[in-house]
């Protein structure tokens, strides 16, 4: 009997806990993003107004205020729980694998639009800006969402490419990312390519309240060599297969090349064949040049615009870069070594002119580690990632990569992808594409 007294007590102050606004469900797998007393884990960029504040046991967007609340961890794949109710034409969003920035996360990142969908404002809205929307990308279904005023629970879902929304236990979006293939779209929302980044609130000067945020991670690991879904291996793991040597200059020009009769042609491809089995050796998993000349490595295949992944990694003071449809460059080089002050960080445009060269940022890891690039080809404007950091494009829509061959003349519309010996060692590994129309 003592013992029962005991225990009663307890449970039903249990029981009222877990009816308050203040306790977020509990869920197996689960971590709640926010503490219900303050926004510790979180940082705010661009402040507008009062930004957020937590009040009984909401994190709350104040009126006229807003920016971006951002998680200070980042996240890869995972499933994201909340609810939010927004007051009568509110707007707001919620940002997944975003940077740390200030700017528009729906372009630099991704946006899943939080909106009052019946206010009398928004009946002339584009598809892709309703409640649930990747914003600008894919539309959600409408009709899940519940009045101003009210609670809605939302749940996104971010696996690989797989994107989908849940309101209010109906799927709204189910969308593979990979299938969007719109060179608008894609040249003016890069940030979906991202593979990880921050979680976001993000105000659009409404009072809009938040509460029970939890996450659940999903490792993905990645396999040295293999393609992530929607694409293929340039480089098999374990060997030189679908890769040819480049002729040496003046022959690396491909304009001279192709003037050339076919058996000249063919016999400067053989010597350079020779040369690539002499200076490209592949060994764990990673081709590594070992020479000390200017003979590139290119592709057996051509290819036109298209997504690109390559990990690479140099030694003190070396110098690379990738040729893309035969064209120099995006450079890749020692970005910390003897000639730093002379260097900017690794994904510029090398050999532009007229147009931009220089990355917007620095943002290559320690010389002998190994480095990301993430490039956006689409006709002859391209975007680069280099470790989730955008440092190459121009704010809209990429940046012109110029013919380096013949300056008059555009980008070609096909090529080789190239990998630059420039007497120094590098290592490349992972080299996936994925084509696009």
């Amino acid at each position: 009997m003592t013992r029962s007294l005991v225990v009663l007590p307890a449970l039903l102050a249990a029981l009222a806990l877990a009816g308050s606004a203040f306790a977020a469900p509990v869920e197996r797998g689960f971590t709640s993003l926010f503490d219900g007393k303050s926004l510790k884990g979180w940082t705010l960029a661009g402040k507008k107004g009062d930004g957020y504040v937590v009040r009984d046991g909401m994190i709350v967007c104040t009126k006229g205020g807003g920016g971006n609340l951002l998680t200070e961890k980042e996240y890869g794949d995972f499933v994201l729980r909340l609810e939010y109710r927004v007051e009568p034409g509110g707007n707001n969003g919620i940002g997944i694998r975003a940077p740390l920035t200030d700017k528009q996360i729906a372009y630099f990142g991704m946006e899943i639009q939080l909106l009052d969908d019946d206010h009398p404002k928004y009946a002339k809205l584009n598809p892709w800006q309703f409640c649930g929307s990747v914003y600008g990308v894919i539309p959600a279904k409408r009709g899940a969402t519940k009045p101003a005023n009210e609670w809605n629970k939302m749940e996104i879902s971010a696996l690989g490419r797989r994107v989908t929304v849940k309101l209010n236990g109906k799927v709204i979006v189910d969308a593979d990312l990979n299938q969007v293939t719109e060179h608008e779209i894609l040249a003016s929302h890069p940030g979906m390519l991202r593979a990880r980044g921050r979680i976001g609130l993000l105000g659009h000067n409404d009072q809009v309240e938040f509460r029970n945020l939890r996450i659940k991670e999903f490792p993905a690991p990645m396999l040295d060599n293999r393609p992530p879904e929607g694409f293929v291996a340039l480089f098999n793991g374990q060997n030189l297969a679908g890769w040819r040597g480049l002729p040496s200059p003046p022959n690396d020009n491909p304009y001279k090349r192709q003037a050339l009769p076919l058996e000249e042609y063919a016999a400067l491809q053989l010597e350079a064949n020779d040369r690539m089995r002499k200076n490209w050796h592949v060994a764990n998993g990673m081709i590594s040049y070992v020479g000390n000349g200017f003979d590139n490595l290119q592709t057996e295949w051509d290819y036109g615009n298209f997504e690109l992944l390559a990990d690479w990694r140099v030694e003190a003071d070396a110098d690379s870069g990738l040729y893309l449809r035969g064209s120099p460059q995006v450079q890749i080089w020692d970005a910390f070594g003897k000639s730093t002050q002379t260097r900017v960080g690794s994904g510029g445009l090398f050999n532009n002119e007229k147009h931009p060269s220089k990355p917007n940022v620095r943002a290559d890891r320690f010389t002998g580690e190994w480095n990301r690039f993430r490039i956006l080809l689409l006709d002859d404007r391209i975007t680069v990632f280099l470790n989730e950091e955008l440092v190459v494009y121009d704010g809209k829509r990429g940046e012109v990569l110029e013919n380096y061959w013949n300056r008059a003349l555009p980008l070609p519309p096909l090529g080789p992808i190239e990998l630059q010996a420039h007497q120094t060692r590098v290592q490349f590994k992972n080299l996936f594409i994925r084509e696009l129309p």
